[in-house]
């Protein structure tokens, strides 16, 4: 073990200077001018030697395990020797800051932070501008209203066509609306695009290879143009500890403002429709029409569990329904998607939606988290009855089975075929049951 760290700390020794001697000016400029009003809280507690509570919140690539989560605990330790650190993983691969801003206050705030890793820049990518900002903002003031003093830092990870817009001085969508979000609340970002594509330009990285090394020199930042190897969180770890260190020694020259002034920014909003109101409840059997069991723990499923918590109905009766009575705008419910999900139809006041929705998708040769949406936009004033069916038709599964070896076999097995629905709690922005 010993010999393993003593490996990835001389390649992160390596890459120091690269990193932070970044030739591009607008790249230069991204690292040195994101910091605003800096960390606080955190720098305040490692010098008193306290225990500091780390959330990491995003997807897939802050859920790696060995990734840039567990490496920048580790150099935290190793940073501030005499502080204590606590990690709070409540990231989930393949979800967004659409799911994020409702599991907030179960995944995050119940744990007490006193520092939020915000990662959402990928999987928000293709996400409408203004729909990024009402979620990321929601989170923003969530946090805020929990506790004050929690600081925030949004981080920017890489994804394969981001270099695209950096080598014309822009940024990526998504990072555009975080930023317009970090801008209003003055809240640092890092953005790990810069040194990602400034060693590319350098001929030191290689964005994407499938299989094989790199020449002696260079690193191969991924496999798939997201995720990236060990060499690639290492580079996303240097990074985001060379910032901290830049606002430890800005802190020391003129401290950041105090935390109390942070007050102020939440008299005042960036979009009125931002969805700090956005919440979760449980799904109870008051809810429930037909033929419905409550997952058990000793079922291969069972695991869904650790995300939408100890409550999840499943079902795989066509006809069996869903009633959900509520005032305001948005709905929806936490659930899977998996081989052998059904299909639902939904009804909003009474008006059947054309177009049914499988829980299953051209992913699903495994099981996953994902969020069914009933209902957005709907008069907040009034009060709305909305009603989830199993449908009797299955989904088309084709996008799946031509990819599998053996279609056929595996067809025959039983995986791939079944109404199946497994729903854990109910989202929404409004009341329930008025």
């Amino acid at each position: 073990m010993k010999a393993k760290n003593l490996t990835i700390f001389a390649f992160v020794l390596f890459f120091v200077a690269l990193v932070i001697s970044v030739d591009n000016a607008f790249c230069a400029s991204v690292l040195q001018d994101s910091y605003r009003n800096g960390i606080p809280t955190f720098l305040n507690k490692v010098a008193k030697g306290e225990t500091v509570r780390i959330a990491y919140f995003g997807g897939s690539i802050t859920e790696a395990g060995n990734g840039w989560r567990s490496q920048s605990m580790a150099k935290f330790a190793e940073t501030y020797p005499n502080a204590k650190f606590e990690e709070i993983n409540a990231a989930i691969g393949g979800t967004g800051s659409d799911l994020g801003v409702y599991r907030m206050d179960e995944d995050v705030l119940k744990h007490d932070p006193d520092l939020v890793f915000v990662e959402f820049c990928v999987n928000d990518g293709g996400t409408p501008h203004d729909q990024i900002i009402r979620q990321i903002e929601g989170i923003v003031r969530k946090i805020w209203r929990h506790n004050i003093d929690t600081d925030i830092v949004f981080v920017y990870t890489y994804r394969l066509g981001h270099e695209n817009k950096y080598r014309d001085n822009n940024r990526a969508d998504s990072v555009e609306a975080m930023e317009s979000v970090a801008n209003f609340y003055a809240l640092p970002s890092i953005d790990f695009n810069v040194p990602v594509v400034d060693l590319a330009q350098k001929g030191k990285l290689i964005y994407q290879q499938e299989t094989g090394e790199a020449p002696e020199g260079v690193v191969v930042f991924s496999r798939d143009g997201v995720h990236p190897l060990t060499q690639g969180h290492e580079i996303y770890t240097q990074t985001l500890i060379d910032a901290f260190k830049k606002m430890a020694l800005r802190n020391d020259a003129k401290p950041y403002p105090a935390v109390v002034n942070r007050r102020d920014r939440l008299d005042r909003v960036l979009d009125p429709k931002n969805m700090e109101d956005a919440r979760m409840a449980k799904l109870t059997e008051k809810y429930l029409d037909g033929k419905w069991r409550l997952l058990g723990d000793d079922e291969p499923l069972s695991w869904v569990k650790s995300r939408l918590g100890d409550t999840v109905y499943t079902s795989d009766t066509p006809g069996s329904k869903v009633e959900i009575l509520f005032k305001g705008s948005d709905l929806a419910i936490y659930d899977v998607l998996g081989p052998n999900g059904g299909q639902v139809k939904i009804t909003v006041d009474g008006q059947e939606q054309t177009d049914l929705r499988p829980r299953f998708d051209h992913y699903c040769t495994y099981w996953r988290v994902a969020v069914l949406y009933l209902a957005s936009g709907l008069d907040p004033r009034q009060i709305h009855i909305v009603t989830v069916e199993i449908d009797q038709g299955e989904p088309d599964r084709s996008s799946v089975l031509q990819r599998l070896e053996d279609p056929e076999k595996e067809r025959a097995s039983g995986k791939y075929t079944g109404h199946n629905v497994w729903f854990g709690p109910i989202m929404y922005r409004g009341t329930l049951n008025p």
